[in-house]
């Protein structure tokens, strides 16, 4: 039997990389809201009670970005000027350019048909960027947690969750001390590739000066550890680090500088897993970097939920410019249930891989408010396995991408049993 160690951590809403995000994500709701064809790509950056807010826009709507800022940082948490940040008084600069034509020009109309395209924009569309963009979904939750199986890896599942419920205690006044920054990480022990243990669990919360680190240990112990993660997962030589470092009573903006898309492993999967490079927020789905990665996830999680393999690893490539992707791999580590080529040849039977299609299929860019997904809403604690209770404010947040509704025709196809005949 062969052990190893993974780590993964997360961040609160507050976390300064984080807030930044929300706050791009923000605005490109707003956008959307009024105009679904718009070309976004927002940036923001906060620092000592400043919010920058700069990228390339091009819409034919109005939204008062200054109100967005403000509106954001405030249903996060930052309303007090204790904290050396707040939604009141922080100065807010806006520096927005329109998108390059150059850009537009191949965006809007794909190579492969440039003069010759269909009456459908959408489906003219060409990749917004090159790169590469990886989806990636395992059963290892499912194994774990013994609930509704949400298709992650453990260490940055968990590290959400305590992230998560670090907000919620905050919010709900059961921990009112607490500040909004604040920061999670989850070490999971494996055996022959199968969780065994939780090794360590980490959290780092922002505090009023006034709290005892006792005090905090105590209740973060008791109110987040204990509430979040399993207890048969933990045993006599798991390791708590909380606060570790002593008094944090600084932080958010106050204390670091905080930029969109600086968290892209707490975007996807943690550590240990691969990741295209691009970040999410603030970009509208022709940039591939979002809505690619958004379709790896959707491809991988479907092979899984059909039962073809136990993890699926997907990676996407395309051309700035260009419809179909420069490349498709599917890669299953061993586990598949059918051969690998023929796990392909599904995934690109059955998945319509081009921009315009991917758009459709997963409604990213919907005139319909109902259908539409909200990007500020996965802005935090991860824009994968996401299908649950959001803790901060008890709705429920279900996501396109998330969906396995291609599995049983992937089952089907493959000649596998359906799952109630297995």
């Amino acid at each position: 039997m062969t052990t190893f160690l993974q780590t993964s951590e997360s961040v609160t809403e507050g976390h300064p990389d984080k807030l930044c995000d929300q706050i791009s994500d923000a605005v490109l709701d707003a956008i959307f809201a009024d105009d679904s064809t718009a070309r976004v790509a927002c940036e923001t950056l906060v620092t000592r009670g400043l919010v920058f807010v700069t990228g390339e826009i091009t819409t034919s709507s109005y939204v008062d970005i200054q109100a967005i800022v403000r509106n954001t940082v405030r249903e996060v948490g930052y309303t007090d000027s204790d904290y050396g940040f707040d939604a009141n008084t922080c100065g807010v600069i806006v520096s927005i350019n329109e998108q390059s034509p150059d850009i537009k020009t191949g965006v809007d109309e794909a190579e492969e048909i440039r003069g010759e395209g269909a009456a459908d924009a959408i489906a003219n569309l060409g990749a917004g960027d090159q790169g590469s963009m990886v989806g990636y979904a395992c059963r290892e939750t499912e194994d774990a947690l013994g609930t509704e199986n949400v298709f992650m890896p453990l260490p940055i599942y968990l590290s959400h969750r305590l992230a998560e419920k670090l907000a919620e205690v905050r919010k709900n006044g059961s921990l009112p001390y607490l500040r909004p920054d604040g920061k999670s990480q989850v070490t999971v022990e494996y055996e022959d590739g199968k969780v065994r243990r939780i090794d360590s669990i980490t959290l780092a919360a922002q505090h009023d000066p006034e709290v005892s680190n006792d005090t905090l240990r105590r209740d973060l112990n008791e109110l987040v550890i204990r509430e979040v993660v399993p207890h048969n997962l933990m045993d006599k030589e798991t390791k708590f680090h909380i606060n570790s470092s002593g008094r944090f009573v600084i932080g958010g903006p106050m204390a670091d500088a905080g930029l969109t898309g600086r968290k892209i492993l707490v975007d996807t999967y943690g550590a240990g897993y691969k990741h295209g490079g691009g970040a999410f927020s603030g970009k509208d789905p022709t940039k591939v970097d979002r809505s690619g990665a958004y379709y790896a996830r959707y491809v991988a999680k479907n092979v899984v939920a059909a039962g073809l393999a136990e993890r699926c690893e997907v990676q996407l490539a395309y051309v700035i410019g260009r419809r179909e992707p420069a490349s498709v791999s599917v890669e299953t580590f061993g586990t598949g249930t059918i051969p690998s080529d023929r796990i392909e040849e599904l995934v690109r039977a059955n998945f319509d891989m081009t921009p315009g299609a991917i758009i459709t299929q997963l409604d990213l860019m919907s005139a319909d408010a109902g259908r539409r997904p909200r990007y500020r809403r996965v802005a935090a604690y991860g824009h994968f396995g996401r299908n649950h209770i959001n803790r901060t404010d008890g709705t429920h947040i279900e996501v396109p991408w998330e969906r396995t509704d291609k599995a049983d025709n992937l089952r089907k196809e493959a000649g596998l049993p359906d799952e109630q005949d297995s």
